[in-house]
């Protein structure tokens, strides 16, 4: 990858981080400088960067990150990226209502290199789609140190951001525009860190009103073709929130929520979605949960056994979601997060893992409850305290209850009450087929 490092001649904080990257660096016979497997190359304007329009038309390169300062009215010790342009009117450099190509993978792997690097006392953080220029003709980020003279010329941060650019790397990343939130964009920096979710263009909450869907449609474009959107919904009131998912859904494009970005572990964007049609098809909003499945395959909805994943979410479903991490397998549950008995696996894995299901309930449930095998069958035995008997043996509700309900013997009125007098026992028969042979 050829990448093209542009800064301002003006710009105390791009001067910095250029120093350090050059320091970083050695050259090669070529006057170039190669890291990462990606070749680098600096330029120098005398005028704002954000006033650089066509700065890149000349260059020979994959990619153009501009090495900046950031200022603001309530300066913090920060470290930014964000892609160029202007949704509305032009205030700071740039064409109104015209939007750079973003670069969101590599500009996600440089927040994440940020937030390696960052240094005491700083923050890291996207920054919302606010200024210019706008007519680059290469996919392009400006990574900042903000937010004043005093952090712009600070030799710790500009090494930590020139660390940053040349030790990105880049993860299987799903691209994605950005609605709703402030101008550092809280809840999409902590999707980027924490997922493989990668922002192009995001939008403040004041500017969703004024969105299109010409300007939604380009946003998706110019974020390297984003899949899908995320909406900070808290950071919208409800008639900029119908506005957008109106506009959204007109346009067909998919809506995530933060834990379905979470969730997508390590498919493909066409595999993942190919997995909530199929889970659509169970339940209507249904969730997924992909755990240890990988790669690309046939996939295929296979059922347990209803009652016995019921007994083992009843017994410890932290436990039985823990177990599913490692099987090649994605559980769903309903709208209202209910487990559901369904899950999807490849063909390959089909008819293992109803047998690894079986065995990691059984597990669970042996540990947790009172339980018996015959044969095929699995039968547990619950026994409940039963505030009715209680009360027809004359116990009192307080302490007492409190006790017997624990398994503890009490005494009324010089007589001993044991938990078996007052406790309903009940029965549960699951059948398994083959649970001999893993009991």
């Amino acid at each position: 990858m050829k990448v093209a490092l542009v800064n301002s001649l003006e710009d105390k904080a791009g001067v910095n981080i250029r120093h350090h990257i050059e320091q970083l660096l050695v050259a090669d016979p070529d006057g170039q400088w190669q890291e990462q497997g990606r070749t680098y190359e600096f330029f120098e304007t005398e005028g704002r960067l954000i006033h650089a329009g066509d700065v890149d038309e000349h260059i020979d390169a994959d990619l153009v990150i501009f090495l900046s300062r950031h200022s603001s009215v309530n300066p913090v010790p920060v470290l930014t990226v964000h892609v160029t342009g202007n949704f509305g009117v032009a205030e700071l450099g740039g064409t109104a209502r015209t939007l750079a190509p973003a670069a969101p993978a590599m500009m996600q792997a440089t927040l994440r290199a940020l937030a390696k690097n960052c240094p005491e006392g700083y923050r890291v953080s996207y920054e919302v789609t606010h200024h210019g220029p706008t007519a680059l003709h290469h996919p392009s980020f400006f990574v900042e140190i903000g937010s004043t003279e005093k952090e712009w010329t600070d030799p710790i941060a500009g090494r930590a951001v020139a660390e940053a650019v040349l030790d990105a790397v880049l993860i299987n990343a799903v691209p994605l525009i950005g609605f709703g939130g402030t101008h550092y964009a809280v809840r999409q920096t902590e999707i980027a860190l924490s997922s493989r979710g990668a922002f192009g263009h995001i939008a403040h909450s004041r500017e969703i009103a004024g969105l299109d869907a010409e300007m939604i449609r380009r946003m998706q474009e110019q974020s390297g073709g984003a899949v899908a959107a995320y909406i900070d919904r808290k950071a919208l009131d409800r008639d900029a929130l119908n506005h957008l998912t109106e506009i959204l859904d007109q346009l067909a494009i998919p809506r995530l929520s933060e834990s379905e970005i979470s969730a997508m572990g390590h498919l493909s964007w066409d595999t993942y979605q190919e997995v909530r049609a199929m889970a659509e098809q169970v339940s209507m909003g249904a969730r997924c949960y992909i755990h240890a499945l990988k790669g690309d395959g046939a996939l295929r909805l296979i059922r347990a056994n209803p009652v016995l994943i019921a007994e083992t979410a009843k017994s410890d479903e932290p436990g039985l979601i823990k177990g599913l991490d490692v099987l090649p397998v994605v559980h769903l549950s309903t709208r209202d997060n209910r487990l559901l008995p369904d899950f999807i696996t490849y063909d390959e894995h089909s008819s293992q893992i109803i047998n690894d299901l079986n065995t990691l309930c059984v597990k669970i449930i042996r540990n947790k409850e009172i339980t018996a095998t015959e044969r095929d069958h699995l039968i547990i035995t619950k026994v409940k305290f039963d505030p009715q008997k209680a009360r027809e043996m004359g116990v009192p509700p307080g302490p007492a209850y409190k006790q017997l309900a624990s398994g503890q013997s009490t005494e009324i009125n010089g007589r001993v009450i044991t938990p078996a007098m007052v406790s309903l026992r009940s029965e549960t028969d699951i059948h398994i087929p083959g649970l001999e042979k893993f009991s």
